[in-house]
């Protein structure tokens, strides 16, 4: 591979801060809200030019479908979420569980509100390229944006990248799921035009459950029994009847998945129905050949719901998602990763920053929370190994592959970033390393701050 040398360059810093969060998807947010609610001088950094992640940028809106009658969280940031979100007009009820779909355009503005009312230094539109270390210490990040490189200095940095781009380029170990295994990418995209009546007339008529998630395609989902005959906003018969009558092409199998909100002014939002294997978060060149093969298949899906979906003949594209939703790359090797054990039998931790239910949706398992039961999510699944003063929130916290089809939700992002913002905060104001905190302060802050951890 040829190379070029690059000259050497001062960079200017132009900010220092207590904490830098870097990214500001559900992890991120809640790390950087938790944190300046203690006090300490946060600043949060975000290549979009909006704060929410995976519900802002891909279009996500499904924040906890996951939730039922006896299903028991963690509460904190992640309730509020929701909650604001209603205050606000940007949340309806979610159509399969006790939650509420939070609008992935009126969430800009929630995230704005929040971001705000916490007195956190916001600064969009700016790409994290490389970390500042000094030895094995992380000092900060180094940023690039049309106003050129510059360099932001901390005292903690919390990664909440979602793929683990800090700790990584930060020297920390970490696990890269083979491509061929990895989780589905999608592309998001909502409907305007469709007949509310009409399809939910539809709906009613011919209702789906969980269990017919395994009924065509390709698709093999293990459950637990009980999820079976529960209702889901379930599309795939009109998918299976376009392959049949050659609209969309036999080996596109994989076009299947769920609505999320049907809106009185006929829009279908939050369809997630492209899943797209093979794709590598982590490889811009993947990434751009799976953005423009996901949006093909985005309209050869709507051509199907238009033909023999009810109530939406007269559908349209309203929008896709920012950028493709990735839902596995990078985790690091953390000073403890959770297992499949802790996951499915109700991990039990001494240093526990959060509870969240026995919620499994990953590589063909889907585990609904609807008996009360719920795990531990300990403190040193953030702290990665060789680096000083770096957390790692959201998806990419030490885990094997059940415990990642879990903790990968956004939900549990938020757990994991509210504990991380908390962590950090209590380790400025003792002046205690991270690996060496008490936990304790973190727990009598989580306490303080209304989340639930035992």
């Amino acid at each position: 591979m040829k190379t070029v040398t690059e000259p050497a360059r001062e960079t200017s810093v132009i900010h220092e801060t207590d904490i830098l969060v870097i990214g500001s998807g559900p992890g991120g947010l809640s790390a950087a809200l938790a944190a300046a609610r203690t006090g300490v001088e946060v600043t949060l950094v975000e290549r979009f030019g909006c704060f929410g992640g995976n519900i802002t940028a891909v279009g996500v809106e499904g924040f906890a479908w996951y939730r039922h009658e006896e299903t028991v969280e963690a509460g904190g940031i992640g309730a509020e979420f929701e909650e604001r979100a209603r205050e606000m007009g940007a949340a309806v009820p979610e159509s399969q569980s006790l939650s509420y779909e939070l609008d992935s355009e009126g969430f800009k503005l929630v995230a704005d509100r929040l971001v705000e009312e916490g007195g956190i230094r916001a600064m969009l539109h700016r790409q994290c390229v490389a970390p500042v270390m000094d030895g094995n210490a992380i000092a900060g990040a180094i940023v690039e944006s049309k106003a050129g490189r510059e360099a932001i200095l901390a005292k903690r940095v919390i990664d909440a990248t979602g793929d683990a781009d800090i700790a990584t380029r930060a020297g920390a170990p970490v696990f890269k799921t083979p491509v061929e295994e990895m989780q589905a990418a999608s592309v998001m995209f909502h409907l305007a035009g469709v007949d509310k009546k009409a399809f939910m007339e539809g709906i009613r008529s011919d209702p789906q459950t969980y269990g017919d998630w395994s009924g065509g395609g390709e698709w093999v989902i293990e459950t637990s029994g009980k999820e079976d005959a529960m209702f889901s906003p379930y599309l795939g018969k009109p998918f299976e009847q376009a392959i049949k009558d050659g609209l969309i092409p036999a080996h596109l199998n994989t076009i299947a998945g769920t609505w999320g909100a049907m809106h009185d002014t006929g829009e279908l939002t939050y369809m997630n129905l492209i899943h797209l294997d093979g794709c590598d978060g982590t490889d811009p060149d993947s990434m751009t050949r799976f953005e423009i093969e996901g949006r093909r298949q985005a309209m050869l899906a709507i051509e199907a719901l238009r033909r023999y979906t009810p109530g939406c003949s007269g559908a349209r594209l309203r929008n896709f998602g920012m950028t493709i939703g990735i839902r596995d790359t990078r985790k690091i090797d953390a000073v403890y990763n959770m297992t499949e054990d802790d996951t499915r039998n109700q991990g039990r931790f001494e240093d526990s920053i959060g509870i969240y239910p026995e919620f499994i949706d990953g590589y063909g398992v889907l585990i609904l929370p609807t008996t009360g039961r719920y795990m531990h999510i300990p403190y040193r699944v953030m702290l990665p190994k060789t680096v000083d003063n770096l957390l790692v929130a959201g998806r990419s916290i030490g885990g094997d592959r059940i415990a990642h089809a879990a903790t990968r939700n956004m939900s549990c992002c938020a757990v994991t970033g509210q504990g991380a913002g908390i962590a950090a905060a209590v380790s400025v104001k003792t002046g205690r390393p991270l690996d060496g905190i008490d936990i304790a302060l973190v727990q009598g802050e989580l306490d303080r701050q209304g989340v639930r951890y035992r």
